[in-house]
């Protein structure tokens, strides 16, 4: 907090709980009237809990939270709102469906005395507001037809000129160009300077340093540090964040791992110059089979789309795929999976069916090779029991519905229903995330062992142990972009995030 002012916003000892784990532990924080206070923290670290006690999401918790000195306790987003607490989440809120002046109202429609819209009020207003921020878009456009970044800027845009006091961005230049970033920031500082106290989370430290005025780091629940944005650096934040000297047994990757020389084993896939709007821009990397190259960058650096790209997802505005030396184009994920590619999203929900039980999520992909007019459940159970075994799900019950298994035991499910295909390529998206120690163990053994079979790997993470303990090349995408490629080197997880 810059020196002589008084907290608008001041908590102390905060601690919030979910199902017995501690997400929050005795978090004291400050927030002057006309600050910009950046928060850093690897992903997990406890940034966006405290910010959604803040903002009201989570009633419960245990400490004291005061505003304008006073003590306060929101029992939901509505009272925080009214108090003057507006938050740009991570995960955009908008309504695709709607309008854009639509969306910029949303919550807030003027009426007239009837309760009626006012349309042409309202286009009017919206057109106004977005123009102060540079942004030139027809109201009544439908906001979902616009690209994602411009959502992004709309969505921001809605809570900047919202008139609130205190404004939380959580990871808001994710998707945005670096025009936009400098736009974005030039507003930042001009509300700042006009008194408004703004709280900015990002990955991209840069940026973090760029426009913050204090920065406080978070890790594992913990404030960990706090320093002026000009008496900091990089280089200083990422140790804070990382633990160096952190107790022995968290397994934190500060030490050099070695990189194995480049493999002779034949290429699987190459990519060649892939680019997609403003996602990607001129990806080429190639992986061979027993390989796993791992792809490595904050939310928002693109790897999502490359991965829907790799099994047919999406389509590249540009650029080239070969499979096994032959160029090739999917025209949908039939043709991938029909070229071998196996794919794993970042949301298990997205591809198992929860109350189904384990035995059809695992017999999904083959069902076309086991029946011809009709299913046989007993070649299925078969099949599951065969994976269920050699994957060591827990519970050994291919007749339990997915629902009931462990989030580890559900990506298990989530591997093994292509292990029977199989596949010579895999592309797993965030493969351990969310799990326990043990469960990210079992998963990494597993990733292990289907190179040591000789399958192809792409794992795509944000999380930078993962794709240390698993990969033996890593690329580096920032903004869309190949920053930096690791190979037969030493390589520590410092040295990743600097390159992030």
């Amino acid at each position: 907090m810059p020196q002589g002012r008084s907290p608008l916003l001041e908590l102390q000892g905060i601690t919030k709980a979910f199902g017995g784990v501690e997400a929050l532990c005795g978090i004291d924080f400050a927030l002057s009237a006309g600050e910009i206070h950046g928060l850093v923290g690897e992903n997990g670290a406890g940034k966006s809990t405290l910010m959604k006690i803040i903002a009201g999401v989570h009633p419960e918790f245990s400490g004291r939270f005061m505003l304008d000195g006073n003590d306060t306790r929101f029992r939901s987003t509505r009272d925080a709102r009214a108090a003057g607490i507006a938050m740009v989440h991570q995960e955009l809120s908008v309504a695709p469906e709607l309008s854009v002046a639509e969306n910029v109202f949303l919550g807030n429609q003027p009426t007239n005395r009837f309760g009626l819209l006012q349309w042409r009020r309202m286009s009017r207003e919206a057109g106004e507001l977005l123009g102060r921020f540079g942004i030139a878009v027809d109201p009544a456009s439908r906001l979902g037809d616009l690209p994602i970044g411009l959502q992004q800027l709309i969505e921001i845009a809605r809570v900047l000129f919202s008139g609130a006091r205190i404004i939380i961005l959580d990871e808001p230049t994710s998707a945005l160009s670096p025009p936009e970033v400098e736009r974005l920031f030039s507003t930042l500082r001009r509300l700042r300077d006009e008194g408004t106290s703004i709280i900015f989370i990002s990955h991209f430290i840069e940026d973090i340093l760029r426009v913050s005025d204090t920065v406080t780091v978070f890790r594992n629940g913990r404030k960990v540090a706090e320093a002026a944005a000009v008496a900091t650096s990089k280089t200083a934040l990422i140790e804070a964040m990382i633990g160096r000297g952190n107790e022995a047994l968290e397994e934190t990757y500060t030490d050099d791992i070695m990189l194995p020389p480049p493999s002779d084993h034949p290429v699987v896939l190459e990519t060649s110059q892939l680019s997609l709007a403003r996602a990607l821009q001129d990806v080429s990397f190639a992986v061979r089979a027993g390989e796993v190259l791992g792809i490595y960058g904050f939310m928002g650096c693109g790897q999502l789309e490359l991965a829907r790209i790799l099994f047919g997802k999406l389509k590249p505005d540009q650029g080239a795929l070969k499979i096994a030396g032959k160029q090739t184009a999917f025209g949908s994920t039939a043709d991938a999976r029909r070229a071998g590619i196996a794919f794993v999203p970042e949301s298990r929900r997205a591809m198992l069916f929860h109350q189904e039980p384990v035995y059809k999520n695992v017999s999904i992909t083959i069902l076309d090779r086991i029946s011809s007019l009709f299913l046989r459940p007993s070649r299925e159970r078969e099949i599951a029991w065969r994976q269920v075994e050699q994957l060591q799900i827990r519970p050994a019950a291919v007749e339990l519905d997915l629902g009931m298994l462990s989030g580890g035991n559900q990506q298990k499910v989530a591997l093994a229903k292509w292990l029977s295909y199989p596949p010579r390529l895999f592309v797993l998206c965030e493969p351990t995330r969310g799990m326990d120690v043990g469960a990210k163990n079992d998963v990494i053994h597993i990733i292990r062992d289907l190179r040591q079979r000789g399958l192809a790997i792409i794992v795509l993470s944000t999380e930078p142990e993962t794709v240390l303990s698993l990969a033996d090349r890593i690329i580096v995408l920032k903004r869309g972009v190949v920053a930096r490629e690791f190979s037969n080197e030493a390589i520590s997880k410092d040295r990743l995030l600097e390159a992030a």
